[in-house]
């Protein structure tokens, strides 16, 4: 993998005109489809780029897009200024995720506004996964902010790096501490954490979602993190390859091209 990462520095991608944009659009797309968004990759990108609505879809869904978007660009500003990993960033980045779509909900404990980054109240679960119970949810959060922390203050690999942001994701989404945006809010501090060592950004494709479930089902289960870094890294190391071919691609297209007068 370190050997891919070192490809496509040396091709100057993340240099060319508008890449790292749309790379965000397309991280973005991604990340709201798996939690149900109707938006075509098309539509969100006229959406973020234009701020122009997609006709027929429904608001949530473009609110979803838009507020990930924003969330995308407040963990990239954090991670460049090397803003430390704290259990309240990561309530920020939920509140931005949820922020237009948040519910309230009313607990024997008080109301809780999903769109601030509130922990969750309630026990949860989703499908055949049962999380934490609520009170453990605070204590789980900050052990994984230790972590990080420790992780962080390591001389760390490439392959390392990426481990620390695959294991991270997993760790979050299986604490589930939010009512909702869990799964954005996880792949989002995965981001983070790739931002903050100048790393590119991994992406969850949408047409892999059954995939990825299963990977963090299966994780859970049998207790082994090794399964989702590899379900992880496959899907890293086909997002390079895709973007070196392309990029590789558009250089020998323009060079067989030549130039022609146009007269």
């Amino acid at each position: 993998m370190e050997s891919l990462i070192i490809k496509y520095r040396s091709l100057g991608i993340a240099d060319v005109l508008h890449y790292e944009k749309f790379n965000l659009i397309s991280i973005s797309h991604h990340s709201t489809k798996i939690e149900g968004s109707t938006l075509t990759a098309l539509e969100t990108q006229i959406l973020l780029d234009d701020g122009l609505t997609p006709k027929g879809k429904s608001v949530s869904d473009t609110l979803m897009v838009t507020d990930h978007f924003k969330a995308l660009h407040f963990i990239i500003d954090k991670a460049r200024n090397k803003t430390a990993v704290t259990t309240e960033l990561i309530k920020d980045i939920n509140s931005y995720v949820m922020k237009s779509t948040g519910g309230i909900y009313n607990t024997i404990l008080g109301e809780i506004d999903a769109s601030k980054g509130m922990f969750r109240k309630r026990n949860v679960t989703a499908g055949s996964s049962y999380f934490p119970n609520y009170d453990k949810v605070e204590r789980l959060t900050n052990e994984l902010v230790s972590f990080i922390k420790t992780k962080m203050n390591d001389n760390l690999s490439i392959d390392d790096q990426l481990n620390l942001s695959f294991d991270v994701h997993f760790n979050l989404v299986s604490i589930h501490p939010f009512y909702d945006g869990n799964g954005r809010t996880s792949r989002l501090l995965m981001n983070y954490i790739q931002a903050f060592y100048g790393i590119p950004l991994a992406i969850v494709d949408s047409e892999d979602k059954q995939d990825y479930i299963q990977a963090l089902i299966d994780t859970r289960e049998k207790e082994d993190i090794a399964i989702f870094r590899n379900f992880m890294k496959n899907q890293y190391e086909k997002y390079l390859l895709q973007e070196i071919k392309k990029f590789e691609e558009g250089l020998s297209s323009k060079s067989n091209k030549g130039f022609s007068f146009l007269f």
